[in-house]
């Protein structure tokens, strides 16, 4: 019988994201490529080829690339990528809040018919927000709490660093949320990508209270009033990171390999 050559996936970064998607396909044989910088200190298993410029990823052939390096990663990488005829799965959705990068990621994808995946990551009813995203009256409200660990430099920075109460950070455009807090609110970013062109409102807490990263997405429209609430276990390496936002990666690039289905 001949044998089955492994899948190949590129990986941008390897981080605390990273590791957990790596550790999601352990059923699977994957041979992994990532791209690190220069002076990176990541240090991926020995199985793992690691190379220092894009030209090198896009020469090992990948079937995907998964991102999971932070927003400037997604101007400077995703592109390329793209034009490469390379499926992109992308964490740091926020990026595409910015109007250069948004803009070149499209022209790539229509120059190339490359797929760029947005994953749910920390959140779901994703399917509910697009259904109801074109009514006219769609209100939407999306909430974001996470304990202080996750807020650490945010609330310093306010010279709060011990508090005892609910600390309202932000409340706005998801567009500026992403801005001004690119670690910490993807989700809300990918909730208005699947929304649009319906607003949403985005609000951010600190909150010494909880030890989950709480999501909560409230609908009211024509087609009636939905509520969605997801508390998550934050990743053990990263608080500001959903331990489910790497499963959701995996998930995503599993469906576009068509590898490790159920059905």
């Amino acid at each position: 019988m001949a044998s089955v050559e492994p899948v190949t996936i590129g990986l941008i970064g390897f981080g605390a994201l990273a590791r957990q998607v790596v550790a999601a396909f352990e059923a699977q044989t994957i041979r992994w490529v990532v791209l690190l910088r220069d002076g990176s200190t990541a240090r991926p298993p020995t199985s793992v080829k690691i190379v220092r410029r894009l030209d090198q990823l896009i020469a090992e052939h990948p079937q995907a690339v998964i991102e999971a390096a932070g927003q400037p990663s997604v101007t400077a990488y995703v592109p390329d990528i793209l034009l490469a005829g390379i499926p992109v799965v992308v964490a740091s959705v926020g990026a595409l809040a910015d109007e250069d990068t948004a803009r070149a990621i499209a022209d790539a994808r229509q120059a190339s018919g490359a797929r760029l995946v947005i994953p749910s990551g920390a959140i779901g009813g994703l399917d509910y927000l697009a259904a109801v995203s074109s009514l006219p009256d769609a209100k939407i409200r999306y909430r974001l709490r996470k304990p202080v660990a996750a807020w650490r430099t945010e609330l310093e920075a306010l010279g709060r660093s011990n508090i005892t109460e609910q600390v309202v950070l932000f409340t706005g455009s998801p567009a500026e949320a992403a801005r001004l807090y690119p670690k910490n609110t993807n989700a809300a970013f990918t909730a208005a990508l699947i929304a649009h062109p319906a607003e949403i409102s985005v609000t951010v807490i600190a909150d010494p209270d909880i030890d989950g990263n709480i999501h909560e997405i409230e609908i009211d429209s024509a087609a009636g009033n939905a509520q969605f609430r997801f508390n998550n276990a934050p990743s053990p390496d990263n608080p500001k990171t959903s331990a489910v936002t790497g499963l959701s990666l995996a998930a995503a690039a599993r469906d576009i390999l068509d590898i490790g289905r159920k059905l």
